[in-house]
């Protein structure tokens, strides 16, 4: 699993960011999208939750533990990462970009079992244009890719899910039912969604990609 090194937790808080929305919060996922500027510390707080972090540019963060060493921590765009409760801390970007990032503060424990591996899951249907980054008890994180003109066959979602677009969609979905809709987002966009079959097709000329963060809770 890629993970912040313990005690390593998640990016600041949205106490000093220059923008801070909540795209989504219901009974399981409360997300944050936060852009933090750079060389500007935040307040000493903690996090009480267990989060995935997601972070659209490339950075580096430094964090001040109480009681404890600092440690900085860099990433790539687009990449996941998991954050486990935090105690009391200070972070501040210390790369020379603003960067924003997408936390997802779990709010169940969930389930100590993996996604079962149905023939119908998108892993067994489709490997070559889903992986798995990482999962735990509470989330299972996949990272999609697919080609221009691509398409992807008939699949089946079993659980909630946050989806990070990490580049923009230009989609035709067909439901099991046969129903077809359009779907279009932005890089940056933030959907929520239920348990679902569909077949995908990708319209556009260049390669999508997203990361999906299944909720186990």
């Amino acid at each position: 699993m890629k993970h912040l090194a313990a005690p390593l937790l998640a990016a600041a808080a949205a106490l000093f960011a220059q923008d801070v929305r909540v795209p989504i919060e219901n009974g399981k996922v409360k997300v944050v999208k936060v852009t933090q500027a750079p060389h500007v510390k935040t307040s000493l707080h903690k996090h009480s939750m267990n989060r995935v972090m997601i972070y659209l540019q490339p950075g580096k963060q430094k964090f001040d533990y109480e009681g404890a060493k600092p440690v900085t921590v860099e990433w790539k765009a687009g990449q996941a990462l998991w954050s486990p409760a935090a105690g009391m801390h200070i972070a501040e970007i210390v790369s020379g970009n603003p960067v924003t990032i997408v936390e997802l503060e779990l709010k169940n424990t969930g389930s100590k079992e993996k996604v079962k591996g149905a023939a119908t899951d998108p892993l067994a249907i489709d490997p070559k244009h889903y992986r798995v980054e990482f999962e735990n008890d509470q989330v299972r994180v996949i990272r999609v890719k697919i080609g221009p003109k691509e398409s992807v066959p008939m699949h089946e979602h079993s659980l909630d899910r946050v989806v990070v677009y990490l580049t923009g969609q230009d989609f035709k979905i067909t439901g099991a039912d046969g129903k077809e809709t359009m779907a279009k987002h932005a890089a940056g966009d933030v959907a929520f969604s239920g348990p679902g079959q569909h077949k995908e097709e990708n319209l556009s000329g260049k390669p999508f990609e997203i990361l999906v963060i299944e909720l186990k809770g």
